[in-house]
């Protein structure tokens, strides 16, 4: 089981990742993907690796430093401008990342939790699903979360940052598709102000120069008009659901 003595989302996550059978779908990205809950999907061996507040090349790096890979890696191409988190990608990469001791601790902490919270079944989640995508878009009133996310946007140049990145994501795309992986980009839709912001502008720029083909990438059809975001970068939870189908026939289109 994984680590359940503790709230760092990013420790269970990369914990349960390394112990569970391989995945055929692996998800990697930031706060963005993030919120794209494994819950969402239809698709049953999928693993979402986003960490929030973190970089797509950390989840990036550490898949690709497991011995046994999954069959397709999709990578957000939105939050491109953040570093590597090189403490995490050698913790998870060398395949004891829990010492041993702590283990029958925290897998009977993790069983007494799951008697006390037995987690849905596959039927209770798609219920709530369909009946969430019955309601209509929540117009709350988030300008002042957006104005900020814009404000902060604008004034961030990610060039430098993103080019490395960017030549970092060709690298191990190289190295994963030798050993037979499929990779694809994929930008999650964020608001229209947010999308023309600087860094926006300046890191799409970059990516699709990098990355050209259009074969490359997982085009999401969704209607715009029905999405809505906490901030103007992070989708609510019906927008997320409508996002992940897309995706989800995205990607049984590549296949």
């Amino acid at each position: 089981m994984p680590a359940a003595t503790t709230r760092d989302g990013t420790l269970i996550t990369l914990s349960r990742y390394l112990r569970e059978p391989v995945p055929d779908v692996v998800l990697v990205g930031s706060s963005i993907t993030f919120r794209l809950k494994e819950e969402y999907f239809a698709t049953p061996k999928l693993r979402n690796l986003a960490l929030a507040g973190g970089s797509p090349l950390t989840g990036l790096e550490i898949v690709a430093n497991q011995p046994q890979l999954p069959k397709f890696i999709l990578v957000e191409a939105n939050i491109l401008a953040r570093s590597t988190d090189a403490a995490l990608v050698e913790r998870y990469s060398r395949g004891d990342a829990e010492p041993l001791f702590f283990r029958p601790v925290r897998a009977a902490v993790a069983a007494y939790e799951q008697r006390l919270h037995a987690p849905r079944t596959l039927e209770q989640v798609a219920i709530e699903l369909r009946g969430l995508l019955t309601q209509p878009p929540n117009d709350f009133d988030n300008r002042v979360y957006a104005d900020r996310a814009l404000q902060q946007l604008n004034a961030e140049d990610p060039t430098d940052a993103v080019q490395f990145n960017a030549k970092r994501i060709e690298e191990l795309i190289q190295v994963l598709e030798r050993r037979g992986v499929r990779v694809f980009l994929f930008e999650l839709p964020c608001s229209e102000p947010i999308e023309g912001s600087r860094y926006a502008a300046v890191t799409r720029e970059i990516i699709h120069a990098a990355f050209p083909d259009s074969i490359r990438w997982l085009r999401l059809e969704v209607n715009r008009s029905e999405l809505r975001w906490a901030d103007g970068v992070h989708l609510d939870e019906r927008s997320a659901v409508i996002v992940t189908q897309a995706m989800e026939r995205a990607l049984a289109l590549a296949r």
